[in-house]
């Protein structure tokens, strides 16, 4: 399977999902350790929650929260991302050892991002955004949400070829749950090859959101569990690895492997079987 693993690392004390569990650096650290052992490729170090609702942060209380994260990961020698929509922000993680710069907002959180990641030899993951968490769902409106997410992409890649960063540096990601209703996620994410079709690698996070829940919750009336979403999560990382997804952010890393270890079982071809 060439898919890759990102494992998700909320240095956060309100992440929707974990928010809470590993704000302390020594945590987090223990976590990152624990989800690499487990078969994760990229460590994506965030320190400021894009929940809906959730408040910015200052790049200084981010930076206090992620670097010391960021620069023991690298130490021990995993790859590490930063989920960050913020330049400075940005140019110290890679300075600690990020190799890539994950931003949701795809440089239109901080017009300085763009730049600043040129100047690195780090990749950059941008992100479809429609604006800022605390209205997430405001800007969700679409006449055709696939071909409205491919042209916006489309932006900001052209924005990071001004700015200077090669089209082999950049990594997109149709930004699922960001500014997109139930329906428009499930559009998007049937589009995964239109978007592949843009000539970059694409990343997937789905992992244990709300539009997951809506479908898993049609017919009961109680929460949706965390082990039902991450179900659900390594379902559609198996469907996004087949739309050749180069890439499927998560939670629960060792849950999502075996579901592409199975995967990958079922796509080879028989001659290569043993």
């Amino acid at each position: 399977m060439s898919t890759l693993i990102m494992g998700i690392v909320n240095v956060t004390p309100d992440s929707f999902s974990d928010g809470g569990r590993f704000v302390d650096p020594d945590a987090a650290i223990a976590h990152g350790l624990l989800l690499r052992s487990q078969g994760a490729h990229i460590l994506d170090v965030g320190g400021e929650s894009t929940r809906p609702g959730s408040e910015r942060v200052s790049p200084r209380v981010e930076q206090e929260r992620v670097l010391p994260v960021v620069r023991a990961l690298a130490d021990a020698g995993a790859a590490v991302s930063v989920d960050t929509m913020n330049a400075s922000t940005a140019l110290a993680a890679v300075e600690a050892g990020a190799r890539i710069v994950n931003d949701v907002s795809g440089g239109l959180a901080d017009p300085d991002l763009l730049a600043a990641v040129a100047s690195t030899d780090a990749d950059l993951a941008i992100g479809h955004w429609r604006g800022p968490s605390t209205d997430m769902y405001a800007r969700a409106e679409y006449e055709d949400v696939v071909h409205e997410v491919l042209r916006e992409l489309s932006e900001r890649v052209e924005a990071a070829a001004a700015a200077g960063i090669p089209p082999a540096r950049v990594i997109v990601d149709p930004g699922i749950g960001f500014g997109k209703k139930g329906a428009q996620n499930w559009d998007v994410l049937r589009a995964l090859p239109r978007i592949a079709g843009l000539g970059h690698r694409v990343l997937v996070g789905t992992s244990r959101k709300r539009f997951l829940a809506e479908v898993l919750s049609a017919d009961a009336e109680d929460e949706v569990s965390q082990p039902r979403r991450d179900l659900a999560t390594a379902v559609t990382s198996v469907l996004s690895a087949q739309a050749e997804a180069w890439a499927v952010r998560v939670h629960d890393v060792a849950g999502t492997r075996d579901a592409l270890r199975i995967a990958d079982e079922w796509w080879r071809p028989a001659a290569r079987r043993g």
